[in-house]
């Protein structure tokens, strides 16, 4: 690593489990979706969402139960959708306030951001969750809050994770030469979009999945064991 003075990750598979996700977060997200829909339905921001959704799927007039009906099945599908995200966010948040559960983090993560931070390092997440879940997931992690070691937070608003736009999107956002910034993830096609755009790269590959014989990208076990 060379003069990195931004470092940007992602989430699942990187500073935490993706077994937290999809077998914590999404079931609790569908379980709750029904109730969620039916009490929070007049709410202006869940009305716009649940418009938004009839709109991306192209119906043209669609009641509440064909709306919640599609988006349980984009659950399913586990769909990369913003309105589906920005729903789920809404019921995590109950669920997160009301302690039904913590958000997974790898043991070495919250001391290893702690340090880049105290060394003068803007840290970021990317994340294909939405912004507000991604804050919860940090706030309300095993480790405590970490949210306030970030200095922001992107989603695919700012586009897909495969596409080196978007990275270049984020740096112009945060305002860092695309050579100093430093990307973490588990997905060799979010690190190569990354590269394209200029930036540093750094595979994470959990054990117990095997380290890659030859790496596209700098390999590493863990936080620990990048050297920035």
């Amino acid at each position: 690593m060379h003069d990195v003075r931004a470092i940007v990750t992602d989430i699942e598979g990187t500073t935490s489990s993706i077994s937290f996700v999809h077998d914590v977060l999404f079931p609790y997200a569908r379980k709750h979706l029904p109730a969620f829909i039916e009490t929070h339905g007049d709410q202006p921001e869940v009305q716009h969402w649940l418009h938004e959704a009839a709109r991306e799927a192209g119906l043209i007039e669609a009641g509440r139960q064909e709306v919640l009906e599609l988006l349980l099945r984009w659950i399913d599908e586990d769909r990369k959708s913003t309105v589906l995200k920005a729903l789920q966010g809404m019921i995590w948040e109950e669920g997160y306030a009301s302690g039904a559960y913590r958000a997974h983090v790898y043991p070495e993560v919250a001391a290893k951001l702690r340090s880049w931070r105290a060394r003068g390092l803007r840290l970021y997440v990317y994340s294909s969750g939405s912004v507000a879940a991604q804050q919860l997931f940090f706030r309300y992690s095993e480790a405590g809050d970490l949210s306030p070691l970030f200095d922001g937070f992107f989603d695919t608003q700012t586009g897909a994770k495969r596409d080196p736009e978007s990275y270049r999107r984020i740096g112009e956002a945060i305002g860092e030469a695309a050579h100093h910034i430093l990307f973490l993830s588990d997905i060799t096609q979010e690190l190569d979009a990354a590269r394209s755009a200029g930036w540093q790269t750094a595979h994470i590959v959990r054990a117990p999945l095997p380290l890659p014989e030859t790496a596209a990208h700098p390999a590493y076990r863990d936080f620990d064991a990048i050297d920035v």
